[in-house]
């Protein structure tokens, strides 16, 4: 009984949890900035798309920079003002395994279909995480600074991906398409799981 006043002051100064986004104490554009980076769930789909991009040259790697932050970006946004529930997280995981196995076949899509591909998956993403933001303190900012990390991701990874022409560096980024493809079977295997 004694160590209840202690344990009920502990409590009461608590800070508010925010599970979506990481707090790191640098303020909400660097939580934002660095939450790509430490989300699978949202690396690994930007990831696999940024990879079929570079793969498919130039021309579609600079498209696809140009269309994934900014559907993200008006994802976040329709997500924070709207606020209704997103995708189930099995529709997130089949597009990230189908988007790695397109990587791993290192299939040639036309330049529309990669836009679209980018687009979709955006959006998609970026609905989901405006949503979840929406509750947080700074959240515009923090969309703001996920939008900048994201265009950051793409111009390296894209930029770098564009300029193998080595039989060995574009097997090595297929291998890395077949490792996404896997892990998006095991989280739809996951959420099934935890729909049960």
């Amino acid at each position: 009984m004694r160590g209840l006043p202690l344990a009920i002051g502990l409590l009461a100064a608590a800070t508010p949890a925010q599970a979506h986004l990481m707090n790191s104490g640098f303020g909400p554009f660097y939580d934002g900035l660095a939450h790509p980076l430490l989300s699978p769930e949202d690396l690994l789909p930007a990831l696999a798309v940024i990879l079929l991009a570079g793969l498919g040259g130039a021309r579609q790697g600079r498209c696809v920079l140009a269309t994934l932050p900014l559907a993200w970006l008006a994802g976040m946004a329709g997500g924070w003002a709207i606020g209704l529930p997103g995708a189930p997280a099995w529709l997130i995981a089949v597009a990230t395994a189908a988007i790695g196995a397109l990587v791993a076949s290192d299939v040639r899509l036309p330049l529309p279909l990669v836009v679209a591909i980018a687009t979709a998956l955006g959006a998609l993403h970026g609905y989901d995480n405006g949503r979840d933001l929406a509750a947080t303190t700074g959240a515009l900012v923090a969309i703001l600074g996920i939008a900048c990390s994201l265009f950051a991701i793409t111009s390296l990874v894209a930029g770098q991906v564009t300029v193998l022409k080595a039989p060995w560096a574009r097997l090595a980024v297929r291998i890395g398409g077949s490792w996404i493809a896997a892990v998006g079977l095991l989280m739809f295997g996951w959420s099934m799981r935890a729909g049960l």
